[in-house]
């Protein structure tokens, strides 16, 4: 993803740039409105995170920006302000979430994720991807029209890798992103394969194909 970091507090700002390239994503960053306002006039960008309290105006003024401009960037709201007001404004004017601080940062990152498949499946009704057919809303699965039944991390997992097909993905950004805090109470990412081991099974029962692959110290990478 392309990702734009608003966030005045210098520590902060730079702890989630660093966290999330990572998994190579590419994330620039500002400290203040104006400049945020000039890169999203000259650049398109995935995903916003947004401070709402900044040195000179509110963060409020990007979601009025995205909103003229009818540009579709996802946002994600970080903020020390936890009042009703504040999210219901922001999430009312065009915000997809709203995350209070502090936070960790796998749950930032679980959030970011979440509303950016939500965006890339057009808030979604159906995913079709070859012979694999997700209804977004209903949270079911076709296989070939068959239905199958899959747990809610195996559907969460789906998801994933389709929104990530052809990268490999390490098991820690697997476990970051479906467990978030939860994988600390795990002692290896055994539970992982179990999960990818039957979903795979599901998958080509129903006749569909084997998309699923380990790649060798590295993860695991679902194919075209």
């Amino acid at each position: 993803m392309k990702i734009l970091v608003i966030e005045d507090e210098r520590g902060l700002r730079e702890n989630i740039t660093s966290y999330l390239n990572v998994d190579g994503n590419i994330c620039e960053s500002c400290n203040a409105l104006t400049p945020a306002l000039q890169k999203l006039s000259d650049y398109d960008y995935d995903c916003i995170l947004l401070d709402i309290g900044l040195p000179d105006g509110e963060g409020f003024g990007v979601l009025e920006y995205l909103s003229s401009s009818q540009k579709n960037e996802a946002v994600l709201i970080i903020s020390a302000r936890n009042s009703l007001d504040d999210k219901l404004k922001g999430l009312n004017i065009g915000a997809d979430d709203y995350l209070t601080k502090p936070f960790h940062l796998a749950e930032l990152k679980a959030r970011l994720m979440a509303i950016h498949r939500r965006k890339a499946f057009n808030t979604g009704n159906k995913l079709v991807f070859n012979e694999i057919s997700i209804d977004m809303q209903g949270r079911t699965v076709e296989i070939n029209q068959t239905p199958i039944t899959l747990t809610r991390k195996e559907y969460d997992m789906l998801l994933y890798f389709i929104a990530n097909k052809g990268k490999v993905i390490s098991k820690n950004a697997i476990a970051e992103h479906l467990w978030g805090d939860e994988m600390d109470m795990y002692d290896s990412f055994d539970f992982i394969y179990t999960h990818i081991k039957n979903l795979r099974k599901k998958i080509l029962e129903a006749g569909g194909k084997d998309y699923l692959q380990s790649i060798y110290g590295m993860g695991y990478k679902f194919t075209d």
